[in-house]
């Protein structure tokens, strides 16, 4: 069985064994990540689509992991089976279909607009400048924020160098004995510090969306009037838009998440060393610690730099990101030409619209 239909069939069982209250959304975002998944890119994924047998895997897998919680679950468990391996194949049948509907929506649309192709490019000109301007204060407060916190857990950590220095001067006799709850403090210290570090960033990633939002609002009013008679292929183009936008902003809570983690992974075996350290022989104690008590404060300083390095950038980064989504969309609507990206958010709409209409026919217990 593939790794990617195993994780798929076990995701599937936790959302629709465990609880009543299944969300049609938080299904179809399993089902089209594994669908998407069996492509390394969008021109990939099309064609795995229409090419996978994925059927015979996923039933085998599904039926040999259902552990029903209720009767209900059992019903939609076993409905599920077969819907999502149907899925995929009724997506091939669909694929050249959506590919022709989104390619001749962008025809009309370019064609609506072409008579108004100066004040198009002005509009979504004006809307880059203004997103960037709106963008700058964000990524600016991001490297700030992050810098905060670095240097707050920085801070936090430097009384243990402190504390241990001064353990291996007085010579104490329970030096040995003390290590180990010393160790602990500083794990939890470093915990705390990383914890509270993500809990301050990923907000961030909100704003983000939020002004992202608000920009695609102001686009819409903007390029509306010229559109008047394509409104649908217009509203596809700033919907895929918002879509692709908000993933960046997902996608950048995930990587601060993730430097978070390995900032944690590269902190935590200080304590490690500490409780190995405490472990061995009391004659070579002083030995062992001296190297540690030395370079705990400098180690912890170059760890915590390398965060700032690697994490203070991707406000920039994410600013760079939606303005490059605005150009390929004005450049969409000049050559009126759809992309495989255009291809692909259709095939998810899809997705989402069957999955939903397929929950809606497995009826919930009553309370």
């Amino acid at each position: 069985m593939a790794p990617k239909a195993a994780a798929l069939v076990l995701v599937l069982l936790a959302i629709s064994g465990s609880r009543a209250d299944v969300n049609p959304d938080e299904v179809a975002s399993v089902i089209w990540k594994y669908f998407t998944e069996l492509g390394s890119n969008a021109k990939d994924t099309v064609d795995q689509l229409q090419q996978t047998e994925i059927s015979k895997q996923l039933n085998t897998l599904l039926k040999s992991n259902l552990q029903s919680v209720s009767a209900y679950a059992e019903d939609l468990q076993e409905r599920l089976v077969p819907f999502a391996t149907e899925l995929q194949a009724r997506l091939a049948q669909d694929s050249q279909r959506l590919k022709e509907q989104i390619q001749r929506e962008m025809r009309e649309l370019q064609a609506k607009l072409a008579p108004y192709a100066d004040e198009v490019h002005q509009q979504i000109s004006t809307n880059i400048r203004q997103l960037q301007a709106k963008m700058s204060p964000y990524a600016e407060e991001l490297r700030s924020q992050v810098d905060r916190s670095a240097g707050e857990l920085q801070r936090a950590l430097e009384p243990y160098a402190t504390e241990l220095r001064e353990r291996l001067r007085d010579n104490t006799q329970n030096i040995q004995a003390s290590l180990s709850p010393y160790a602990d403090r500083l794990q939890q210290q470093i915990d705390g510090g990383v914890e509270s570090l993500k809990e301050r960033l990923s907000p961030m990633a909100d704003e983000l969306k939020a002004q992202v939002e608000q920009s695609v609002a102001e686009l819409r009013r903007g390029l509306s009037p010229y559109a008047q008679e394509v409104q649908d292929g217009l509203n596809r183009q700033l919907e895929s838009l918002t879509a692709q936008m908000e993933r960046a902003a997902e996608e950048m809570r995930a990587r601060l998440a993730a430097s978070s983690e390995e900032l944690r992974a590269q902190l935590s075996p200080l304590a490690t060393e500490l409780r190995e350290a405490a472990g061995g022989d009391a004659e070579s104690l002083q030995q062992r610690l001296a190297p540690l008590a030395q370079q705990l404060e400098q180690r912890v300083g170059q760890t915590l730099d390398a965060f700032r390095q690697q994490a203070a950038p991707f406000g920039e980064t994410f600013g760079k990101q939606l303005v490059q989504r605005l150009e390929e969309m004005r450049g969409k609507l000049d050559s009126g030409t759809a992309g495989v990206e255009d291809h692909l958010e259709l095939l998810e709409k899809e997705v989402r619209e069957k999955v939903a209409a397929f929950l809606s026919t497995v009826a919930p217990p009553e309370n």
